[in-house]
């Protein structure tokens, strides 16, 4: 779309909503009060906000990356669960290795590094695509995912008459995601701030009391289990371990999110994204980490007929199926898995009205909507979205191993991309962060 075009269509959407009262009834419930283009700054996010407002998508795949690694090696039995442990030390590895590349990418692309930008500038505009059509897979994903985890968690706390409704919740969720963010739902830090934090602090008390509470007379029933070595022994393959590996690093899911939004950071803006960067890792590791581990001591199943959540099946053990601090973390974990997928409808709708500007999408994925958002971009989400959601029964562990796709294509020909910025650019140390982002790109390509 041409600059001037787009100033017409600027001119003429003010020139409607001047006369908000000849909106149309139906369109004034769907949308709400139109918005004037004057309205739609916002205010810089300090990092204990941006936190949770850029990495509730990373922090939350906690609640299903370890129950899918368990799943992969339930196939060899009971006596390879010992297995995730390594798998977790393994992918947190490589999670460490991803994040200090992208702290490049913060502090070369200080107006959004995201995956489309830094691959088409560097690597061409063929590589670029990809890596767009990469993350929007991905966060087609991340709705469908997050969504049918949220349910997943959810299903305990509901009456047995809601039995077999997973789909059904899940559609409806999607639903009220849809609507809230035609209505102009902002990434406020408050909406994010109180479920993620609640869902952090819940999960490291988790982990607390599981591995120690014991010590000073906390009861915790580890779960019976009889351990078959031999079966395991006998099963237990390298495509097996990569199978494990690959569901697991779902819990890297995300981690992009923060180089795309440098902008919205307060001064100095780099150099907060990647604090943030960090902290989102120390806390992903961490939980991701101290879940797996106490998975493994209180001998958790999750396999083709033991599908409740890892989190509710630990959450149960350790707090007490009941108590307020049951219902505290369940709820906090639903929360936060919902509000991630809500990530998706602003950044899908945004990088898909770059590729419309640029000539790649259509041009009406560009259009702004009443509430001053890519109303268009909402819409064709929510539309992938549930017919994921339908296409595979709300199951989160059928949907996961498709995240490989979207997550690491973009992961690497984003840090392959740095790689070649550094040899064009030189520059201090510009050897140094070549090889890191090539350490990066490699790691993820593998």
């Amino acid at each position: 779309m041409s600059i001037s075009h787009q100033k017409v269509t600027a001119e003429h959407r003010e020139s409607q909503l001047g006369n908000i009262h000849t909106v149309h009834p139906i369109r004034k419930l769907l949308f709400g009060k139109p918005v004037k283009s004057d309205e739609s700054e916002h205010s810089l996010l300090p990092k204990i906000v941006a936190l949770p407002v850029y990495a509730s998508d990373a922090i939350s795949s906690v609640a299903y990356a370890t129950q899918e690694i368990l799943l992969a090696l339930s196939i060899a039995g009971t006596g390879a669960l010992g297995y995730a442990q390594y798998i977790a030390w393994s992918i947190a590895a490589l999670l460490v290795i991803v994040v200090i590349s992208y702290t490049q990418t913060i502090t070369a692309y200080p107006s959004g590094g995201g995956s489309y930008i830094v691959a088409k500038e560097n690597i061409g505009v063929t590589f670029g695509l990809i890596a767009a059509g990469a993350l929007l897979i991905d966060y087609v994903l991340t709705v469908a995912t997050s969504i049918a985890s949220g349910v997943q968690n959810l299903m305990p706390m509901l009456p047995h008459s809601m039995l077999h409704r997973e789909v059904l919740l899940c559609v409806g969720f999607v639903m009220l995601l849809l609507l809230a963010n035609l209505r102009g739902l902002k990434e406020s830090g408050s909406l994010f701030a109180i479920p993620t934090y609640t869902f952090v602090l819940g999960c490291l008390a988790l982990i607390f009391f599981g591995f120690f509470g014991p010590l000073f007379g906390w009861h915790i029933s580890a779960m019976p289990v009889e351990i078959d070595n031999a079966k395991a022994a006998q099963n237990m393959g390298f495509a097996l371990i990569l199978a494990a590996f690959a569901k697991g690093c779902s819990a890297m899911t995300g981690t992009e999110a923060i180089s795309n939004g440098v902008p919205s950071f307060k001064e100095p803006k780099s150099q907060n994204a990647i604090n943030t960067l960090r902290w989102m890792a120390v806390i992903l590791g961490t939980l991701f980490i101290g879940i797996t581990l106490l998975a493994i001591k209180l001998n958790i199943r999750y396999d083709e007929n033991h599908k409740v959540a890892v989190i509710d099946q630990l959450n149960a053990l350790v707090f007490h199926k009941g108590s307020i601090l049951y219902y505290v973390l369940q709820i906090s974990t639903v929360a936060i898995l919902v509000l991630a997928a809500n990530t998706s409808f602003a950044d899908f709708p945004r990088l898909s009205s770059i590729l419309a500007r640029d000539g790649y999408m259509p041009r009406q994925l560009n259009n702004l909507g009443d509430k001053l958002t890519f109303t268009n971009g909402i819409i064709v989400l929510c539309f992938f979205s549930v017919a994921l959601l339908l296409a595979f029964g709300g199951d989160t562990d059928k949907l996961v191993p498709l995240y490989a796709i979207g997550v690491f294509i973009a992961f690497t020909l984003s840090q392959t991309g740095m790689v070649v910025h550094w040899f064009r650019e030189k520059g201090r140390g510009w050897q140094a962060k070549a090889i890191t982002n090539g350490v990066g790109a490699l790691a993820t390509l593998l």
